[in-house]
């Protein structure tokens, strides 16, 4: 068991109980899945682009990615339905709590002038999402052998039915939230 999952076990659920009253562990707010998302546009032009990324996000996460396609076609664009358009993994179970441990306590201490993440960027249902604007702050990735430096999304889904409450869980868990 991972030290993330064990800490949510033996402090967070009692914790969370005590606050919100529920009368049943199953009631309490837990992580559901962590997914990694990164749009790479330039695979239209630049097919080696998808493969460069595909490498990187494989090292950030630990599993193989999916490729996302177009699902639409946009003339301005020079986009086809069906045209990979990026590159996404989910995570759940073990590997979701030791990405979820490495993301607070190593990448975003690693971060230039990190202040904490915001607190708005809750989508109402206790859902998480979190941008990078490159994906150099892993450390997975050497910096002298990436070809671009390209965004990459992170979105935490939870069980929680709020955002206070999904909020509450995060920094129980270690998440640093702005104004801590």
């Amino acid at each position: 068991m991972s030290r993330l999952k064990e800490k949510y076990t033996t402090e967070v659920v009692p914790l969370l109980m005590e606050r919100y009253g529920y009368k049943n562990v199953m009631r309490v707010p837990r992580l559901e899945k962590v997914a990694l998302n990164i749009g790479v546009g330039e695979a239209i032009q630049n097919a080696r682009a998808l493969e460069a990324a595909e490498k990187d996000l494989a090292d950030i996460s630990g599993q193989h990615p999916v490729t996302t396609r177009a699902r639409k076609s946009i003339a301005a664009f020079r986009l086809r339905e069906g045209m990979p358009v990026g590159l996404k993994v989910t995570l759940r179970g073990e590997r979701m709590y030791q990405f979820f441990d490495k993301l607070v306590n190593t990448v975003l201490c690693r971060v230039r002038e990190f202040q904490g993440v915001s607190r708005d960027s809750f989508d109402g249902r206790g859902n998480y999402t979190l941008a990078f604007k490159e994906q150099t702050v892993f450390p997975e990735i050497e910096y002298d052998k990436i070809d671009k430096a390209r965004g990459l999304e992170i979105s935490i889904v939870t069980t929680a039915r709020t955002d206070e409450e999904s909020m509450r869980l995060l920094e129980l868990l270690g998440m640093p939230f702005a104004g801590d």
